[in-house]
């Protein structure tokens, strides 16, 4: 006969193991969860710094040329400054949407390396027909400059895509690969440390091209620009494969996603007012730099009268002296008082050498290279420390890291495309005007 006693008796038992065995799963998973906190916590080895920090060769080699080169050579073969500046604005434009949606699309879905090495291969195959000649020009057995300018913009904007792409997948990371503040001062450092190492190797490049044709016919600038393109990408691409190789796919957004399921929204940012802050630092920070890239070459041929090697020489320099305080920078404990103290200083250098690059005579074009140690110098050290306050900005929220830092170089991309299309516009416009008098 069916005992109820007993029969109660056993699941009183079976019920108490069962919770028993509750609360041992969920103290193992609580312990797991926080020795794995404490694992990311721990400062990163210099192999894995030194990994992550190759992953962004490519995207940089190919940069420093795009901004040091692309408006000289677009000139040079004969298109307008005026249309210069518009294959420019077309790949910056291009450039800063393709962050917005890469960076919500990352947070989204996750797989950081998937998303860099997509956008490495179109940043590879998409820059070598930027500086390999009009395509559709070829196609068409056309000089037409309207084709002209449409079939580089449209390469251009192709290669920025990919650009944005690689560049918020590779910065997105550092906040999910350690937990540790030093660490990920030390990814930022490092990754701007082969940055410079990237257009240190450009302007070698650069420098053993141009001695080599060292002629202003229209087919001997195409064939040098193409030199370095492909020189470049092949460059590039090696220490791609060594970050994909040698970098592990980040498992702390994985862990903390299954913490907080849910995912932080755009207006979570827009509340903050360090989001403000930091947008204004890293935007101001990317428009002297980057504008300031793309109109060095000009002003030392045009405005200096400088020897033609020198548009290679003198960015050389600024990059030397800036990998040199990278390093240095590397090996700094960062506090917020360090950072904005470093920021300042670098603000400061910039604007001395901006006032004796306004006022130097053609004549004494022997100190642009002394300005260019200071200018190296400042963009190190406003480089470095507006990336850091990215990380600062993004903490711990690594649900919508890929946002912030989307969101922010589309700010760094039209701006520096509107800038140098209003630039080139007025110098096309003085020519135009300069022209014209001269024809009087």
């Amino acid at each position: 006969m069916f005992d109820v006693r007993k029969f109660i008796d056993r699941q009183r038992r079976n019920s108490g193991r069962i919770s028993t065995n509750f609360v041992s799963i969920m103290v193992n998973t609580t312990g797991d969860e926080s020795s794995s906190e404490a694992e990311h916590a721990k400062p990163l080895g210099r192999l894995s710094i030194l990994s992550y920090g190759s992953g962004h060769m490519l995207n940089d080699i190919t940069s420093a040329c795009w901004f040091t080169y692309l408006l000289l050579f677009l000139t040079d073969i004969g298109l307008s400054p005026r249309d210069a500046a518009v294959v420019m604005l077309s790949g910056q434009t291009a450039d800063a949407f393709t962050t917005i949606f890469a960076g919500e699309l990352i947070d989204r879905f996750g797989h950081f390396k998937l998303w860099h090495a997509g956008g490495s291969i179109l940043v590879a195959i998409s820059f070598s027909s930027v500086f390999g000649g009009c395509v559709p020009c070829k196609v068409l057995r056309t000089d037409s400059s309207v084709l002209e300018t449409v079939g580089y913009s449209t390469f251009a904007a192709i290669f920025n895509v990919g650009w944005a792409v690689t560049q918020v997948s590779h910065m997105s990371m550092v906040n999910c690969i350690t937990l540790n503040p030093t660490s990920r001062v030390a990814l930022a450092s490092c990754r701007n440390a082969f940055t410079m190492i990237a257009n240190l190797s450009l302007y070698a490049i650069a420098l053993a091209v141009f001695s080599a044709y060292n002629t202003m016919q229209s087919i001997s600038i195409v064939i040098q620009y193409r030199w370095i393109a492909y020189l470049s990408i092949f460059i590039g691409c090696c220490f791609v494969c060594v970050f994909l190789l040698g970098t592990k796919e980040p498992e702390l957004k994985k862990q903390i996603q299954c913490k907080n399921l849910s995912r932080i929204s755009w207006a979570h940012w827009f509340k903050k007012v360090l989001y403000y802050q930091v947008a204004v630092v890293y935007m101001l920070t990317r428009l002297v730099t980057n504008v300031s890239q793309a109109l060095l070459a000009f002003y030392v041929i045009n405005d200096l009268e400088m020897n033609r090697s020198s548009k290679a020489v003198v960015p050389a320099i600024i990059y030397i002296s800036s990998f040199i305080v990278s390093i240095i920078l590397q090996e700094t404990r960062w506090t917020s008082l360090r950072l904005k103290t470093f920021f300042t200083a670098g603000a400061i250098l910039w604007v001395v050498s901006g006032a004796g690059i306004f006022v130097l005579p053609s004549k004494l074009h022997d100190i642009m290279y002394v300005l260019s140690i200071i200018i190296g110098v400042a963009n190190a050290l406003m480089t470095v420390t507006g990336i850091s306050m990215e990380s600062i900005l993004v903490g711990e929220d690594l649900n919508g890291c890929a946002f912030v830092y989307g969101s922010l170089s589309f700010l760094d991309k039209l701006s520096c495309g509107l800038a140098l299309y209003a630039l080139e516009s007025y110098q096309g416009n003085r020519c135009s005007r300069k022209n014209g008098y001269e024809a009087q």
